[in-house]
């Protein structure tokens, strides 16, 4: 399911056109909104001792948004291999034109910063992000 976010006006710039560094919150706010719908919301992971730092994102503006459209954010895994993830997100606006593709790189690390080795410390995490992938 999309994550629905609505484009805020202190999010515009004096243009009125929402400025370029609001749509990497938005790949926080979806990317969270997406984990927790697959069953590991941010609290979980943090509880069992999991940090997951970003460690690349970039974003493709295609159209611009304004105050107070919807932009719905569908995001999916691009892959996962135990060590990294790598996810996608699509942000359309209401008629459906799409208006930036962006993309994450995200680590597994334990409270001490070590990488986490997933699939034998956490193999339900493992076996969700997995399967995400292979859809």
């Amino acid at each position: 399911m999309d994550y629905i976010h609505t484009v805020q006006y202190y999010e515009t710039d004096k243009m009125g056109i929402t400025h370029h560094s609001n749509y990497i919150r938005w790949m926080e706010e979806a990317r969270i909104d997406f984990l927790s719908q697959n069953g590991w919301d941010y609290a979980k992971l943090e509880e069992i001792g999991i940090v997951s730092p970003v460690l690349d994102i970039s974003c493709d503006f295609k159209v611009s948004t304004t105050f107070p459209e919807k932009i719905f954010i569908c995001v999916s895994v691009e892959s996962f291999k135990g060590v990294k993830l790598h996810l996608n997100y699509e942000m359309k606006n209401e008629s459906g034109t799409t208006v930036c593709a962006g993309k994450s790189t995200h680590a597994f690390l334990d409270s001490s910063g070590r990488p986490v080795k997933m699939k034998h410390e956490f193999p339900e995490l493992y076996r969700t992000l997995t399967e995400l992938a292979d859809h």
